[in-house]
């Protein structure tokens, strides 16, 4: 990759969508007419619709036939949280015909500091079912899709092929590459973006010429070096931001105008408040999106970027140890000295007989810990554990375990009138 300084008018603006297909594998929900399918032939507006979408229609780049364009259009979104609000709720807006959902999670509490298509009021429920309802008020004229599965390779080619456009709205890698790859076996842009803490960046990958995900990121990182978004935090407007450059591209592909994120990626730091721009090239050796590819068949995503964290970290797997062998371990007797790697206010929250010594003072505490003893660390759900097991091993510790799962695993299997957060 190399630094991508000034663009502008270097990469040509896309052709508007063509060949859509008009079916789906499951059954639509209009916003405003549930269980009723999306109009089939050539689209028009009505009067509401003009009022509606005028503030696009004077833009000399939408005009009436841009607007007829993204109303012919079936867009699919991966993922309901952070990224998919902001998406899901201006693709409505624009009034976008056809928008599919990917999600079989519910509203939790901890959802709303940043996924604004829901409220204090959709917690419990099913993110579909309130994300449909936001998007019955905000526009009745979209009609939702709902898919309410976890997109699996086997479901996978199924699920994309009923879309003109792909936004990649996931929190993992295992996803991300699945996304990546049904829309590179099926010809379909993937419009990407992903946050962490105060960054976030945005992409638009399976662009003709364009590079793919792959190209970008051949094998997934460690485990232990990407702690997910409960683990790390995220500043909840970043998401906002993102998942808006996310409609903004999708918008321009379905209408053929403006320079897409075709070969570059856009980083977004918020605590400096700068943009920057990587050149993506395509790799023409991609085992994905390369000219010769001819299979269909997807790997198991989860054991690839477990494999593939193993080997980028050249190191056998992590000592970890289960919730009961722990708990078996305790009610025995045995001399076991545990440590929370978590923050003090989760520590407040929940916790375990154990020592409170935050993951990043861990290198600064060694002399606190007692190398005879056997030693288990947790955390929230066993990424930062792992990740301090890992340099307690490396600072000599032979005895260490991490709790597989976390305290979340603990709670679960242990002791269900532990709170969870």
């Amino acid at each position: 990759m190399t630094s991508n300084k000034n663009d502008k008018g270097h990469t040509p603006a896309p052709e508007p969508l063509r060949g859509r297909t008009s079916g789906s594998p499951t059954t639509p929900s209009r916003a405003g007419d549930a269980g009723t399918s999306a109009p089939r032939g050539i689209p028009s507006l009505g009067e509401e619709e003009i009022a509606r979408y005028g503030r696009h229609m004077t833009l000399p780049e939408v005009t009436l036939a841009g607007q007829l364009e993204i109303k012919k259009a079936g867009v699919l979104l991966v993922g309901a949280g952070g990224l998919g609000s902001p998406v899901a709720l201006y693709l409505a807006a624009a009034g976008v015909g056809r928008l599919g959902i990917v999600d079989d999670d519910a509203v939790d509490l901890t959802n709303l500091q940043r996924q604004v298509m829901f409220g204090t009021s959709d917690v419990g429920k099913p993110k579909i079912d309130a994300a449909i309802a936001r998007i019955r008020d905000l526009n009745p004229n979209v009609t939702v899709i709902p898919h309410r599965v976890r997109l699996t390779r086997e479901n996978a080619l199924d699920v994309v092929s009923g879309y003109d456009v792909v936004v990649d709205g996931s929190d993992n890698f295992p996803t991300r590459y699945l996304v990546n790859d049904a829309c590179a076996v099926l010809g379909k842009p993937d419009v990407y973006g992903s946050v962490f803490r105060f960054e976030g960046q945005a992409s638009v990958f399976g662009l003709e010429d364009g590079p793919c995900y792959r190209c970008l990121y051949p094998e997934p990182p460690p485990p232990a070096l990407v702690p997910s978004c409960a683990e790390a935090g995220v500043l909840g407007v970043v998401p906002g931001i993102i998942g808006s450059i996310q409609a903004a591209e999708t918008i321009k592909l379905i209408i053929g105008r403006g320079a897409v994120l075709k070969g570059r990626l856009l980083l977004f730091d918020a605590l400096e408040m700068k943009f920057r721009e990587l050149k993506v090239p395509k790799n023409p050796a991609c085992p994905v999106c390369r000219p010769q590819r001819t299979t269909r068949e997807f790997p198991d995503y989860e054991e690839f970027c477990r494999a593939g964290g193993a080997s980028s970290a050249g190191s056998s797997a992590t000592p970890e140890i289960t919730p009961r062998e722990l708990k078996a371990c305790l009610d025995a007797g045995g001399d076991t000295f545990i440590i929370d790697v978590r923050e003090p206010y989760e520590n407040r929250i929940c916790r375990l007989d154990s020592l409170l010594i935050p993951l990043a003072e861990i290198p600064s505490r060694l002399d606190d810990l007692d190398r005879s003893r056997d030693i288990v660390v947790y955390c929230r759900t066993g990424i930062r554990s792992a990740a301090a097991v890992a340099f307690l091993k490396g600072a000599g510790f032979e005895r260490v375990w991490h709790l597989r799962g976390g305290i979340l695993a603990w709670a679960d299997e242990i002791d269900p009138t532990m709170p969870k957060y």
